[in-house]
């Protein structure tokens, strides 16, 4: 019989360029599903799980995150780490007494699709009890995108048996495993953490209807509800779970009663107009985000789920958390932000969300405090951020883990993985050139500029051979430790410096009183500046004007070579093959690091160095980084090597969609699909971020027929074309005034309509 409802919102969006489908039951691969299908706002994070049943137990429970929701505590030490929410989608079922919790051994079959379209996640499925078939089920559930605290769950199931005794219990599943209970309602419940002080509030709403009347629950206490009824063959039972969660920091606040009204506010509207808000906001997104590729089906699927979990991890409305390694799909690095939110994730929200990229910024802003902390305990001047950071700016990294061989490793990169600040004033300096958003730069903005630069002036120790060195740190390459001089770090470092300077000379000159107040509060004079400048300018970099190369570290060139492509179809790191010893006395790379600072600075490339670099860089890198490759597409993709660039932007999106990668069980690489916008856009498209416009220098790959985006840039709105069959670019300005952009070197003035610019045969770069 067909499932019926007013509007069949359980289908998913037919286009299945928008859909992720699996119907596989492979207990194997169920850890890596429950992230390639999460569900997440920026403030709630949903793991999907099917939830599978070995002996009448639980084994994959899913869980719920809370943005910024960390305590300290675990196995491994006083680590702060994100602390999972209470699960709010479990049901038991009764079918004639034989209970079961979609025990996946009477699943025949289960179906999960990821409806990016609409930000959902869709199952059917069918349940049996012994021999005889007991009911079939559709179910929707969603993080509300517009409603940020709200969650909302749907199943219609259709009775397919004879008649039997039917049950159905909703209730709360296990609670966090740092959270102690303080308030345990009917239908509305708080936790507290046990040692950061935050609280947990949760209201809950559940209702059953039968062939649309609307059955009474029976109440089982704490968050928990049951029905019993006799169904018959034929019938339609619909279960609607809505649900409201909030977070404070501390205080008196009532996070209990602004969960329940939270959820009042959701019920006067109806699940309908929870739905329809919600679609309606990841409609808003996409409008801006999209990216279109014709020609190449796995390219527009990539691109279209990496920008699905992007628009998923930010929430622009709260300015006091950041966006973890994995986002809010699972506990790897306990939740904790690293380099990879301002390197990787916040271009993407500059050009096409600046509100969500600027309240990423804020909160390095408001954990300032902790960077200049850090920066005084270890002996310098400044801010130096910690490389892992989680809600107060404390460094969290450990410092040691247990390897692979079973072995006790210390972990240096809280200590020596510095080249986090400059990253950090990287993402302002890109925020303010394409926003201009004076209030941020004025509030927050100048400041991080400023105490980086510091910090990096006070790093670089001035030597008897009258240039300045910066020793005993970590790169990007982060087989090599306690190493002098790497290259990245040390040009970062000099730009950052240089940035920091223009950030005083442009507030002095444009906003002289605020200039005062900011040079007065830091104690910044004129012979600081100038000492700033002083170092600027005799940073080693490592640059060889013979060969063209940097050299990635001081003696770097002397280690030994070994040739990667003997080692071709590894399936462990190099580091595990070579052992760490032998690895860090080689010149194997684990990541991009040359290649990242050519990435992101093509502009220290003079000539045929940014070919050279590459080619150097890229056979001796191993690639044990989800990282890696990104960085190595998007710097082919404008060196024009559209084939190499093509494999590293399809091996990155392989890392979550592929299940090739085990480490996908702690969360999707978020980082990993960022880089893949950055590839498309940065890279096949050619953009760049200049002083007074964009521009744009095209490269699509040969299958590539056409690349359609949007972007945003000082108030207006682009969309932008490139037809590779006919070797024209189009734009058009959408919103905003007229402005210049450069393609290929050549200005082009945006007005009102589309502007089609012919590329010639420079589109493929050949």
């Amino acid at each position: 019989m067909t499932l019926v409802s007013q509007r069949d919102v359980f289908e998913p969006t037919a286009d299945l360029a928008w859909t992720i489908e699996d119907d596989a039951v492979d207990p194997l691969r169920e850890s890596s599903r429950e992230a390639r299908f999460a569900v997440s706002n920026g403030f709630l994070g949903v793991r999907c799980s099917r939830a599978i049943n070995r002996e009448g137990r639980l084994v994959l429970p899913p869980r719920t995150y809370v943005a910024g929701f960390f305590d300290t505590s675990g196995p491994e030490g006083p680590i702060s780490g994100l602390v999972p929410a209470s699960d709010w989608l479990q049901l038991r079922v009764t079918l004639d007494r034989d209970v079961s919790e979609h025990d996946a051994s009477k699943m025949s079959p289960h179906r999960l699709v990821l409806d990016m379209r609409r930000g959902m996640l869709l199952t059917e499925s069918r349940q049996h009890s012994g021999t005889a078939l007991g009911f079939r089920a559709r179910t929707l559930h969603l993080v509300s995108l517009h409603a940020r605290a709200i969650g909302l769950q749907l199943i219609e199931s259709c009775i397919e048996g004879p008649d039997v005794e039917h049950g159905l219990e909703a209730h709360v599943g296990e609670k966090g495993f740092a959270l102690v209970p303080e308030r345990l309602e009917q239908s509305v419940a708080v936790w507290h953490t046990k040692q950061s002080g935050k609280r947990l509030g949760m209201a809950v709403k559940a209702t059953l209807n039968i062939d649309g009347r609307e059955l009474a629950p029976v109440a089982l206490g704490q968050l928990a509800w049951s029905w019993q009824w006799t169904s018959r063959p034929g019938q339609i039972v619909s279960f609607e779970r809505m649900v409201a969660l909030t977070r404070t920091d501390g205080g008196e606040v009532d996070t209990g009663e602004r969960a329940r009204n939270e959820l009042e506010a959701a019920q006067r509207i109806g699940w309908r107009g929870v739905l329809a808000e919600h679609e309606a906001a990841w409609s808003r997104r996409w409008d801006c985000s999209d990216v279109v590729v014709e020609g190449d089906v796995g390219a527009q699927q990539a691109l279209r789920f990496a920008l699905y979990h992007l628009i998923s991890a930010a929430d622009p409305m709260d300015d006091r958390v950041s966006i973890g390694a994995r986002g809010l799909t699972g506990e790897d690095y306990h939740g904790h932000v690293f380099w990879d939110t301002e390197i990787y994730l916040v271009p993407f929200y500059i050009m096409t969300w600046p509100e969500a990229a600027r309240a990423l910024l804020m909160y390095r802003f408001h954990t300032l405090a902790g960077a200049r902390a850090k920066a005084v305990r270890m002996g310098w001047r400044g801010a130096l951020y910690a490389w892992e950071s989680a809600d107060t700016g404390d460094e969290t990294a450990p410092e040691q883990v247990i390897g692979p061989d079973r072995q006790v490793i210390r972990v240096l990169s809280g200590q020596q993985e510095q080249h986090i600040s400059a990253d950090v004033a990287y993402a302002v300096w890109q925020y303010w050139q394409a926003t201009r958003d004076e209030s941020f730069l004025l509030e927050a903005g100048a400041e991080i500029l400023l105490e980086t630069g510091r910090f990096w002036a006070s790093r670089a120790g001035l030597e008897a051979d009258g240039l300045r060195h910066i020793r005993g740190v970590i790169g990007p390459d982060e087989y090599h430790e306690n190493v002098d001089d790497n290259a990245f770090t040390n040009v970062m470092a000099r730009w950052n410096i240089r940035r920091a300077l223009d950030a005083a000379a442009l507030l002095r000159e444009r906003w002289p009183e605020r200039w005062s107040d900011i040079s007065n509060r830091l104690g910044l004079v004129d012979s600081e500046l100038e000492e700033w400048r002083r170092a600027a300018e005799t940073i080693v970099t490592g640059f060889d004007r013979q060969t063209g190369l940097f050299e990635q570290f001081a003696g770097y060139f002397g280690l030994e070579d070994i040739d990667l492509a003997g080692y071709a179809g590894r399936s462990v790191p190099m580091d595990v093959v070579l052992g760490r010893e032998r690895t860090q006395r080689s010149q194997v790379v684990k990541q991009a690091d040359v290649v990242a600072l050519l990435a992101l600075l093509p502009e220290e490339f003079e000539g045929e160095a940014a070919a050279a670099n590459f080619r150097y860089y890229e056979r001796r890198c191993g690639h044990g980084s989800s990282l890696s490759r990104a960085m190595h597409a998007l710097v082919a993709a404008r060196l024009g090597e559209d084939e190499t660039a093509l494999r590293y932007f399809q091996e990155t999106a392989a890392i979550d969609l592929a299940d090739t990668c085990a480490a996908i069980a702690g969360g999707v690489h978020v980082a990993a699909q960022g880089g893949i916008w950055m590839t498309a856009v940065f890279g096949f498209a050619g953009l760049a971020l200049q002083a007074q416009s964009l521009a744009f220098a095209p490269r699509l790959p040969a299958g590539w027929r056409s690349l359609t985006f949007r972007v945003a840039w000082r108030g207006r709105r682009l969309k932008i074309g490139i037809d590779q069959a006919r070797h024209v670019l189009e734009a058009t300005l959408e919103a905003g005034e007229a402005m210049t952009i450069l393609v290929n070197g050549e200005q082009h003035k945006l007005g009102i309509g589309p502007v089609k610019v012919a590329l010639f045969g420079r589109l493929d770069g050949r």
